[in-house]
């Protein structure tokens, strides 16, 4: 994987895939026994480019290169000289002084021109069709939980988003069958070999693992009145989680809107590893960095 980007999960194999997970769990062991360990990118550079709001992706990768011994530099897009010079240049020049680039943009084909720009790796820290940073912690948690992919199903619930693209991937890549239940026209922009249902009875029925996310995403907040009305029959209470398994984990990317995809009655459940999968993000964003750099 070395010098390779990572826009979406279909850039890496499923070996490869496995291999992010077991590191993953191996750096978070070495963490709870021993404290932050400086190994691994001494003297490395990753420059962070955003374009939307973040929490947990920019602290997370500047956590992560600080523990590894690099170090991370922020640019606010509109700070920057993309927003007026040509994108290609622009990120040929991040890569002149940097050894990796995470992007958050709005638009997967802007990240892929930084992405053709840049000589050094690029990594898709969230656009409009893929968040596979995302993807990668909500694995690791399903791992955690179930020791196993294989015979899983994952009910995702509400709206096809980005987060929802990645996770189609990614349960496709380890095995795991995916049920999507979203309303008609709010489908998720991939083709898998996961389910798509407009029922969100079907995705939560006997599931291992249920997954919601924001009705309104960065980006759509002009629909958000719309969206709402139409989401409504998709929140993920009590009374879908309990057509599920009874040991079914939920997930939620977060920021969540309690009361809308998700209820605090569930968000605050023992089922609920929302935040066991935000800080499972630390760990997999620093296996990737290692195994890109």
């Amino acid at each position: 994987m070395k010098g390779r980007d990572f826009l979406t999960l279909l850039d890496i194999t499923s070996a490869e895939l496995m291999e992010i997970l077991n590191l993953s769990i191996e750096l978070k062991k070495i963490t709870n026994l021993k404290g932050q360990q400086k190994l691994g990118l001494p003297g490395k550079t990753l420059i962070m480019l955003f374009a939307k709001t973040s929490t947990r992706t920019r602290v997370s990768f500047e956590v992560a290169m600080n523990d590894l011994g690099g170090h991370a530099i922020n640019l606010n897009w509109s700070e920057t000289n993309f927003v007026k010079g040509d994108v290609k240049d622009e990120a040929k020049v991040l890569g002149l002084y940097c050894d990796a680039v995470v992007a958050r943009l709005f638009n997967h084909n802007q990240l892929e021109q930084i992405a053709e720009g840049c000589e050094k790796p690029v990594i898709n820290g969230m656009d409009d069709l893929y968040h596979p940073c995302q993807a990668l912690a909500d694995l690791l948690t399903i791992l955690e939980e179930k020791k196993r992919f294989d015979g899983l199903k994952i009910g995702w619930v509400g709206d096809g988003t980005n987060v929802c693209n990645s996770l189609m991937q990614g349960a496709e890549m380890v095995g795991m069958k995916m049920v999507v239940a979203t309303p008609k026209g709010y489908e998720p922009k991939v083709a898998t070999s996961a389910e798509l249902v407009q029922d969100p009875n079907s995705a939560a029925n006997n599931a291992d693992v249920l997954v919601t996310d924001s009705w309104v995403s960065i980006g759509f907040e002009h629909e958000k009145e719309e969206r709402l009305r139409v989401f409504t029959p998709y929140q993920l209470n009590s009374k879908l989680l309990s057509l599920a398994k009874q040991d079914c984990i939920v997930l939620h990317c977060l920021p969540a809107k309690r009361g809308y995809e998700i209820t605090s009655e569930v968000f605050d459940s023992p089922q609920s590893r929302v935040f066991q999968e935000a800080q499972n993000r630390l760990y997999t964003e620093k296996a990737l960095l290692l195994k890109l750099l």
